[in-house]
């Protein structure tokens, strides 16, 4: 504490202001040095809320976090492996004999598939192959399969976010409530003494902390799961264009 101790020696106690040098320094050692079981067996019943509150928020964004990771972890290996093998068909094929995963790009091609096989009647070999009746319906049908699977892996997306935007605020409100506590125990003691104070400016922090430590994670995370749901969406969108031109080449 020597550099805090530096820092301190810039005001200048006066003769009615109770939080002199020694005070200031008394006060941040006792902050630090004090176990945060000991402080969090001292919090009042809002506090403890406040933490109950902030400990399930983490722990569901914590459980969203790991099954999202996983989840496009998945979606990366499915959707590899679909693509080459359809690019390397070179043509419109049945979606049983490319690939039987379940990667966001099987589905939309089996969209566009089922759409093109109602109105040829059937795929097969033919030399002459049926003329296709509407090629955008076929191209519509995979944009909507594109947006479903998007829908799909947006569900959880809302609670990071909430929990980013709502956490700092409840960890606020922990802190105002111990600031709060901090002089009525200072009011109560009927003297200036530090010693009143420091349960209360503890719990404060303590309940800023845990504000913060649940809100960064989901922000980080959520930046970082929009971006990849923004680049599948876009791959969708280009992938139907592809199966579109194929289909284009082989019925007109």
């Amino acid at each position: 504490m020597r550099g805090l101790g530096a820092y301190a020696t810039v005001f200048t106690p006066r003769k009615n202001f109770p939080f002199a040098e020694g005070h200031i320094i008394f006060l941040f050692n006792a902050i630090l040095a004090t176990d945060i079981t000991e402080i969090l067996v001292q919090t009042g019943w809002v506090a403890r809320g406040v933490l109950a509150i902030l400990l399930l928020f983490s722990l569901i964004s914590w459980a969203m976090i790991f099954q999202k990771w996983g989840m496009f972890g998945r979606i990366r290996r499915q959707s590899a492996q679909f693509l080459h093998i359809f690019r390397s068909t070179h043509g419109v094929t049945n979606p049983q004999a490319l690939a039987s995963s379940g990667s966001p790009f099987a589905n939309v091609y089996a969209a566009g598939y089922r759409e093109l096989q109602a109105q040829v009647g059937g795929i097969a070999p033919n030399p002459h192959p049926p003329r296709l009746k509407s090629l955008s319906a076929v191209t519509v049908s995979m944009q909507l399969a594109s947006a479903e699977e998007v829908r799909r892996v947006e569900k959880g997306m809302a609670w990071l976010a909430t929990t980013g935007s709502v956490a700092p605020f409840i960890g606020l409100f922990g802190t105002v409530w111990g600031i709060i506590d901090a002089f009525a125990g200072l009011g109560s003691a009927g003297a200036a003494s530090l010693r009143a104070v420091a349960p209360g400016i503890a719990e404060a922090l303590i309940t800023t902390a845990a504000g913060l430590a649940t809100a960064i994670p989901a922000v980080i995370f959520y930046n970082q799961f929009l971006q990849n749901i923004r680049d599948l969406g876009q791959r969708l969108d280009n992938f139907a264009m592809e199966v579109t031109a194929q289909v284009e080449k082989a019925f007109n």
